[in-house]
């Protein structure tokens, strides 16, 4: 896929457009009230891959609470700010790597003014966020309803807003909770701008229904190049939508971190439980990075033959399975040792990983 080049911009340690892998990010559930509660989710988030983690930024407690969670976690970190301009100017000072408004909720052309300067400043991007609820009453009157076309006029008005006073550092994120709508978008404004584009359903659902609307409305505009970053958005532990993330990007060749599991959805041949065998591995290899396919099929059907690309593999029998390597087979083993001996042949790959 060709990605179009956007305008680079940094946030913290992570760069957004100008051709830069697609990066994954997530939000804090937590009040910055309970700051124990709030690190340790952080942290998780981190450990699962979070590249760039937004805060709700409501007062002036929050501006401390995330200057203390950058310094102890390492975070590159977002500070969500509504109305309240001068908590966009205090974050900004106070560490944020990234302030995520909506310039015409902040007030007059001063206040916006205030807020370029002090990102300028401190050498951080401002990300305008837009949402089928937010349309300005013009907009809304001129179009109808919240349609994609809608979404984009509206996000490039508040980029304007910024760009009067010279600041051009900006990421664009429209979203809506139709998919249909939040494609059209997207492409209205990848066609419109170099700014690049954050990605999201915005109150996708639940964890089921929510990953599926997800996976299709940003699955295909990643597939057409479009898009910097990415949140999946769930009714869920945050830690959820990092791993669907990452999943995303990885289906779809735009990730070359950690394992890519393939399994059959079994039949009548499969003599084993291999849905919690599939689990168990899935769980278990959380934590790698190394670049793997690993497949846990269910028959001699579905094994070697149909995961031939996978780097490792079980497939398996009545009381035993057959480890393979690269389609190639290595040997039986026992049914109660296959997710032992299949771990540490995925271990001994990991060892070997330069990038570990």
């Amino acid at each position: 896929m060709l990605r179009k080049q956007k305008r680079l911009v940094r946030a913290g340690a992570v760069a957004i457009g100008g051709g830069q892998p697609v990066s994954v990010q997530s939000m804090l559930s937590v009040s910055h009230t309970r700051f124990g509660e709030l690190e340790r989710q952080a942290l998780r988030l981190k450990e699962a891959g979070c590249e760039l983690v937004r805060m709700a930024v409501p007062d002036r407690a929050a501006v401390d609470a995330l200057s203390r969670l950058k310094e102890r976690t390492g975070l590159s970190i977002v500070a969500d700010i509504h109305f309240d301009y001068k908590l966009a100017v205090e974050a900004a000072t106070a560490g944020a790597d990234k302030i995520r408004i909506n310039p015409g909720n902040i007030g007059d052309s001063g206040r916006v003014k205030a807020v370029a300067a002090a990102c300028r400043a401190a050498g951080i991007p401002v990300r305008i966020g837009v949402n089928s609820g937010s349309l300005e009453r013009d907009i809304l009157k001129k179009h109808g309803r919240p349609t994609g076309a809608a979404l984009a006029e509206s996000a490039l008005y508040h980029a304007s807003l910024l760009e009067k006073w010279d600041f051009y550092d900006i990421v664009l994120s429209v979203k809506a909770s139709d998919v249909r709508t939040m494609v059209e978008a997207n492409r209205a404004l990848h066609d419109a701008c170099d700014y690049p584009l954050h990605l999201g359903v915005t109150e996708a659902g639940t964890e089921r229904d929510g990953l599926i609307k997800s996976a299709a409305g940003m699955g295909s505009l990643l597939l057409d190049g479009i898009g910097d970053t990415i949140r999946i958005s769930l009714t869920a532990d945050p830690v959820v939508e990092v791993d669907a993330g990452r999943t995303l990007l990885r289906s779809l060749g735009l990730l070359e971190s950690g394992v890519e599991l393939i399994s059959c959805p079994t039949c009548g041949r499969t003599q084993v439980d291999l849905i919690p065998l599939a689990q168990r591995v899935k769980d278990a290899c959380a934590g790698i990075r190394r670049p793997l396919r690993v497949a846990v099929m269910g028959c001699a059907v579905n094994g070697p033959g149909e995961a031939r690309e996978a780097d490792v593999g079980i497939a398996c029998g009545a009381g035993e399975g057959l480890l393979f390597c690269k389609g190639a087979p290595v040997k039986k083993v026992p049914e109660d040792r296959l997710f032992d001996r299949l771990m540490e042949e995925i271990r001994k790959l990991e060892a070997e990983y330069p990038g570990k």
